[in-house]
């Protein structure tokens, strides 16, 4: 389990923050690249247009007759050899929209975020509070967390239109919901910076010893089930011996008989 850096609402030191689950420290980066050119394709408006010689306007009529000039043979002066002419095999509009699989996106967004707290990157704050727009207090906050100059994304733990507003003015700085961040936005940035309510993990003090106990507790319930099954197990192989014993004594006994019989 992963941890990350944690402040408080006014970026002030905590500690530090134990991650959930999910950042578990794998990165993929196949998956990291067919979701960034998806996302960059996404992005391509496809609206780059060439014409053809059919296109062009001008070049209806033979530029000189077929023979006896010396020339080469020519048809129109807006084939693609002449200045002016039509361009072939150039960029038609077309849509360049590239579709990911859910499972897919859902894991390169996991290895772009467990990519960033591996490097460190990765803040834990508390909620942000801004009764109203203010860019100096979102300034400030970043200066306490010593990122000046970087690219900062700011996940908030839902639609924060204050937060959103204060971050919007600044260059180097985007805000957007945790829920809606893409791999491509968390690789464009040099630092995240992320809302405690957001993320649902915990905070390392005395969180650890917890799980542990529980743990133990399961251990020796599995250990105790299984000497049961085991008991069990036992005593019906040795009735189904005694069975087959009594049956073979039977037999033997009734062949006997009959045999005395006759």
């Amino acid at each position: 389990m992963l941890e990350a850096q944690h402040f408080s609402a006014a970026a002030e030191p905590k500690g530090s923050y134990a991650l959930p689950a999910e950042y578990d420290g794998t990165v993929n980066e196949t998956v990291l690249y067919h979701a960034v050119r998806a996302f960059q394709n996404n992005q391509r408006q496809g609206t780059a247009s060439t014409k053809t010689r059919a296109e062009v306007s001008g070049g209806g009529r033979k530029p000189w007759r077929q023979k006896g000039t010396g020339r080469a043979r020519q048809g129109t002066i807006r084939a693609a050899q002449w200045r002016g002419g039509g361009v072939v095999f150039g960029p038609r509009p077309r849509s360049y929209r590239t579709d990911l699989p859910r499972k897919v996106r859902r894991l390169a967004r996991q290895s772009a975020l467990n990519a960033r707290a591996g490097e460190g990157a990765l803040y834990v704050i508390e909620q942000l509070e801004f009764e109203t727009p203010k860019t100096k207090q979102m300034i400030e906050i970043l200066a306490k967390l010593s990122l000046e100059g970087q690219k900062v994304l700011v996940l908030t733990a839902g639609s924060r239109p204050n937060v959103y507003l204060s971050g919007r003015n600044l260059q180097d700085v985007y805000v957007m919901p945790y829920a809606d961040v893409s791999a491509y936005e968390l690789l464009w940035s040099d630092a995240v910076v992320v809302e405690e309510s957001a993320l649902g993990g915990q905070e390392v003090e005395g969180a650890a010893a917890k799980p542990v106990k529980r743990a133990k507790k399961a251990t020796t319930a599995k250990k105790k089930t299984t000497k049961k099954t085991a008991k069990k197990a036992t005593k019906k192989t040795a009735k189904k011996a005694t069975k087959k014993t009594a049956k073979k004594a039977t037999k033997k006994t009734a062949k006997r008989k009959g045999g005395s019989d006759a």
